[in-house]
């Protein structure tokens, strides 16, 4: 018999808010987290784009004690926040599991990235001499796996995935794929990610992927509309707990939802861009269909990767329009970019926090600054409005550049 995996447990930090209600309530009043950058002068700089979605109010100390700052990366501190949210959440204490057979599965799309920035600026000002002991521990893109599992104890597997902005959907793919085998009986995943740099945004800046829409920063995120001109940079984390169903009865956990199945493909077309069609999409909507048993015309709602690019929102749509058929127009898809940002790596986690609760409280969050429809767009991106809604099978979808694409399958836990 396959072995049922359900969530738990539930915890994010995001431009929103940073707690899971805070960021969701958010979300269903239609609030953007965008802003003007505050953490370094985008503006002296001579950035195209200054605005991204920065967490506020963020204070460290909440999560990590004040000696341990040093050595960890904002991208680690996310997650660690994050986690220590979905691990109340669940009811787990100290006690009460058996380590050997729980382990951390996160993702990130590139790690320390403030670490290795702030470095190589000591380097060229104070010489190498002066780089710190805590710089390779802190950078490296695993630190955020090993970090949670020592700091819960987790004896299992524990490493992370890194595959741009689907890293979060592999990584709990394989969370999926590593209880229902009989490896494990639980995992923490989703994922953290922490660009907002001058590094980070410099890139971005340089690929013309970003918006320039600084004077409209709530209005700046628009998946699907027509005058959309590009993503906007968020940061945090968004981390579940992924447990095994009989595993979570036995020690009386709350369990918010079902997941059902993983798909997972590649377009094999381009570094960046999606392939036509959305030819890549379509194969891991269907195997995420396929690996969870469900006919696509039970699919109420599908999280969107939703970008606001050209390029993206067009392909996601005619991958749902290709795998759905006349379904397509009878489902709702929403994107939680159009407010939190783009998380890159982290963007998965957050965004099946935000499905996972779709589902729970048969609510649908709105995709907002829809205000004037490209003919491409034409599906029911649930605009400016929340909708409330019963919703038993839901998608969540993430592309990443390199041509990753993961779809994950959620279902609503009615008992036995």
């Amino acid at each position: 018999m396959t072995r049922r995996v359900v969530v738990t447990g539930l915890g994010t930090v995001n431009a929103c808010g940073n707690d899971v209600d805070t960021s969701w309530n958010a979300l269903l009043a239609g609030e953007s987290g965008i802003g003007r950058i505050t953490r370094f002068n985008a503006e002296l700089l001579e950035m195209p784009c200054l605005i991204a979605g920065e967490l506020k109010g963020w204070n460290a100390t909440d999560w990590v004690q004040k000696r341990d700052i040093k050595k960890l990366d904002l991208c680690a501190q996310y997650g660690i926040a994050a986690a220590t949210q979905a691990w109340a959440d669940a009811g787990l204490g100290e006690n009460g599991f058996d380590p050997e057979r729980f382990g951390a599965i996160l993702g990130t799309g590139i790690g320390g990235l403030d670490s290795i920035e702030e470095t190589h600026t000591t380097i060229m000002e104070k010489g190498p001499q002066r780089v710190s002991a805590f710089f390779v521990p802190k950078m490296m893109a695993n630190a955020i796996a090993g970090q949670l599992s020592i700091r819960f104890g987790l004896q299992g597997p524990s490493f992370i995935t890194a595959s741009a902005c689907a890293s979060s959907n592999h990584a709990m793919a394989l969370a999926l794929r590593s209880i229902r085998s009989g490896e494990c009986d639980a995992l923490i995943t989703g994922g953290a990610e922490a660009t907002i740099t001058s590094m980070g945004m410099a890139g971005f800046n340089a690929m013309r992927a970003m918006s320039r829409r600084n004077d409209d920063p709530a209005g700046a995120s628009r998946p699907f509309d027509k005058n959309r001109d590009g993503f906007v940079m968020g940061e945090g984390a968004g981390i579940l707990l992924f447990e095994e169903l009989e595993h979570a009865k036995q020690r009386g956990a709350r369990i918010y939802c079902e997941v059902l199945g993983a798909g997972m493909s590649s377009d094999s077309h381009h570094i960046t861009a999606p392939a036509p069609g959305g030819i890549g999409p379509q194969r891991s909507m269907r195997l995420a269909l396929k690996d969870g048993g469900l006919d696509p015309s039970t699919i109420d709602y599908i999280n969107a990767h939703g970008t606001s690019t050209a390029l993206n929102d067009v392909a996601e749509t005619e991958a749902v329009k290709a795998v759905f058929g006349d379904h397509a127009r009878e489902l709702c898809m929403s994107s939680s970019k159009s407010m939190v940002g783009h998380l890159l790596g982290a963007s998965g986690g957050v965004e099946a926090i935000f499905t996972v609760r779709s589902i729970a409280d048969s609510k649908v969050h709105p995709t907002i600054n829809q205000e004037e429809a490209d003919p491409d767009c034409d599906l029911d991106y649930v605009p400016n409005v929340a909708r409330e809604m019963d919703i038993r099978y839901a998608l969540s979808n993430s592309l990443g550049f390199g041509g990753h694409n993961v779809t994950l399958a959620f279902g609503k836990y009615e008992g036995d």
